[in-house]
């Protein structure tokens, strides 16, 4: 499905009510199958929180979750401390080029019976569940947390529980943060100390009900929205906590340099566009939170402010290479953009151009970072119903809101 995408003036005083945290919801339907007695509220409705229940209840040996990277991560770990079931885990295309060596060696080494079926160090993966006896690992800091988290789940499980040494600068401290909450909160007694981590095993059954917050990424894209829009412009998003547990959360902080204030009451954020920013180039590390890298490229952009932002390296093996699409995107709307492994520079923004088609690269968020420069330029959106990886409602809600969206 193809889109035109255009909006004349909002609907300031729309409540958006948006899903729960992928993230959060991912980690909680593992615990979940580990653990009974879990309930889930607010559980996100996300195509990959959709596979990743339904691939936990299968009775099926083959489980493909096409797209789905934190699926991929997280049930290579539960499956291999399954006795007796052998699972062959495979995806999309994409998915069988994005590298799974440096999690599949950890297993290994902790007691897993793990093969590569095609290319070496990538999916599909041939799965012997058995019960791990090793409680030792050591892993580099510098990879994808989603390696990290997908070994602290099903730590608790593992006779001795786990202890976890990371080599190097970590990154995205906060996912692995929330992994460690949510355990601490399920009962198990963990510690993060320097790059140490340790996770004890956790026999005790649970009568326990989470409920998940909802998704701060996707509310990064109502941030947009409120930047690029004058002062005055205000739109509301439920549910949220104030002490949330998500990365990117630090959107609060980070979209004070685009004038956008959050205002808490009770779960309900309200954020309003306050005055026009003041500098001229803006420069972050989002090592910690580097999924909304887009949509702060691309509210530079709509303002035609500059920025420097590094700690990217992850992007790279996401559902695309986001950097390159990045470049490529907005290359189109008139302005060149200079990109290294980790780092995305937008030095000299021009006057956006008209009418421009935005390819998305099976990339949610490609689709959703680009939508909110419907408020400065009209464009056309290819495969938006891409969003429904993580935001099935993304078009619905922004539709509510006073955007004009045209099937093509």
């Amino acid at each position: 499905m193809d889109i035109n995408l255009k909006t004349s003036k909002l609907n300031q005083k729309s409540t958006v009510r948006i899903t729960g945290s992928k993230s959060e919801s991912n980690r909680i339907l593992l615990l979940q199958a580990l653990y009974n007695g879990l309930i889930i509220e607010n559980l996100s409705n996300s195509d990959d929180s959709v596979l990743m229940q339904n691939a936990l209840i299968s009775n099926s040996s083959t489980v493909d979750i096409h797209h789905a990277g934190t699926a991929m991560r997280f049930l290579t770990a539960y499956y291999a401390t399954q006795p007796g079931k052998t699972t062959l885990l495979t995806g999309s295309s994409r998915m069988q080029e994005r590298p799974i060596k440096i999690l599949v060696d950890a297993l290994k080494t902790l007691g897993a019976n793990i093969s590569y079926l095609k290319k070496e160090g990538y999916p599909p993966l041939k799965i012997i569940g058995t019960k791990l006896q090793n409680n030792m690992v050591e892993m580099e800091a510098n990879v994808s947390s989603q390696y990290i988290s997908a070994l602290l789940l099903i730590a608790p499980s593992l006779p001795d529980g786990l202890k976890l040494q990371l080599k190097g600068k970590i990154t995205s401290v906060p996912y692995i943060k929330m992994t460690l909450a949510l355990l601490d909160d399920l009962g198990v007694k963990t510690s993060f100390d320097s790059n140490s981590i340790t996770v004890k095993p956790f026999e005790g059954k649970t009568e326990k009900t989470f409920t998940v917050e909802s998704d701060w990424s996707s509310a990064s894209y109502y941030y947009s929205i409120v930047a690029l829009g004058p002062i005055g412009t205000q739109l509301s998003l439920r549910s949220y906590k104030v002490n949330s547990l998500q990365g990117d959360s630090i959107l609060r902080d980070i979209y004070n340099h685009f004038g956008v204030q959050s205002e808490f009451n009770g779960t309900k954020l309200t954020l309003k566009k306050v005055e026009i920013p003041s500098e001229d180039i803006l420069n972050l590390d989002l090592s910690n939170a580097p999924d909304i890298a887009q949509t702060i490229a691309v509210t530079c952009l709509g303002l035609q402010m500059g920025c420097n932002l590094t700690g990217l390296h992850t992007l790279k093996i996401k559902e695309t290479d986001r950097l390159v699409a990045l470049k490529h995107e907005i290359k189109k709307l008139g302005t060149e953009v200079k990109i290294t492994d980790e780092s995305f520079h937008l030095t000299s923004p021009m006057p956006l151009g008209s009418n421009v088609k935005i390819a998305t690269y099976n990339d949610h968020r490609m689709a959703m970072a680009f939508a909110p420069l419907a408020l400065k330029t009209d464009l056309s959106i290819e495969h938006a119903d891409v969003v429904s990886k993580s935001y099935p409602d993304f078009w619905n809600d922004l539709s509510a809101i006073g955007f004009e969206i045209n099937e093509k």
